[in-house]
């Protein structure tokens, strides 16, 4: 019969959508997920395994986590804290931690310096106060003109550009070692880093990681030598950790 030969009337539909579906399927599972990190690599050895460092939480992706992080940054109610009551007080702190820095030689006039997580810039205007004048602070909120937007896991400078960095917000960082090598990236060779932790105690609730050694944090740095740690009271941080780049 004629009939016989003929395919069934929804088979040629079907092969003709067939191509269709199976482009669609490839380009659907060839697209980034959204909850991969762009910038970095997954948390490297250093940071992970290190006695001395423990990561504090496991964020779905990197936005998540600075989500959490521009929670404390955006917050009205500090921000206007940390612009009126707090701005002298640690302004005259960051003063006094600087020209102690300065005595030593580890901090010059003609330095041009980096302040990591500034926030609103205390500690810029600190190292203007004391003659630093090319100084810099950079956060995930710029607050010009003493601070400009920038990541510390992928800062926004090109390598070698600063003689002093320093830092107090090392806790926040999802990744210490990218943290850490962006400082050391940036810094140029016989450079000066200087970091403020807590050692041995939890951080606030927007802290990455709790540091439980010095060792942890010294670890890191693969170009660098130390030079000094000692005891700071320095708003709830209670270690300086001093580092210079190798020439």
């Amino acid at each position: 019969m004629a009939g016989e030969n003929q395919k069934p009337p929804l088979l040629k539909p079907f092969l003709l959508l067939l191509p269709l579906s199976l482009l669609f399927f490839i380009l659907l599972h060839s697209r980034p997920s959204a909850t991969s990190i762009s910038f970095s690599p997954p948390i490297s050895s250093a940071s992970a395994s290190s006695p001395f460092i423990r990561i504090r939480r496991v964020f779905p992706s990197y936005d998540e986590y600075l989500k959490l992080q521009l929670n404390k940054t955006l917050d009205p109610r500090l921000r206007q804290l940390w612009a009126t009551r707090d701005w002298d007080r640690k302004v005259v702190v960051f003063s006094q931690i600087f020209s102690r820095l300065q005595l030593r030689h580890l901090l010059a006039n003609s330095s041009r310096a980096l302040c990591v997580g500034a926030r609103l810039g205390q500690e810029v205007a600190a190292l203007k106060k004391v003659g630093v004048v090319d100084s810099v602070g950079m956060d995930l909120v710029p607050s010009p003109p003493l601070v400009v937007k920038g990541d510390f896991h992928k800062q926004p400078f090109e390598p070698n550009s600063f003689d002093f960095e320093f830092s107090n917000v090392f806790d926040h960082a999802l990744y210490p070692d990218r943290f850490v090598g962006e400082m050391e990236r940036t810094l140029k060779p016989g450079g000066v880093a200087v970091i403020h932790v807590a050692l041995h105690r939890r951080g606030d609730k927007y802290s990455a990681n709790d540091l439980l050694g010095v060792d942890g944090l010294v670890g890191l740095f693969k170009q660098s030598d130390l030079v000094s740690t000692q005891k700071v009271d320095a708003f709830g941080l209670d270690t300086e950790v001093v580092l210079r780049k190798r020439s």
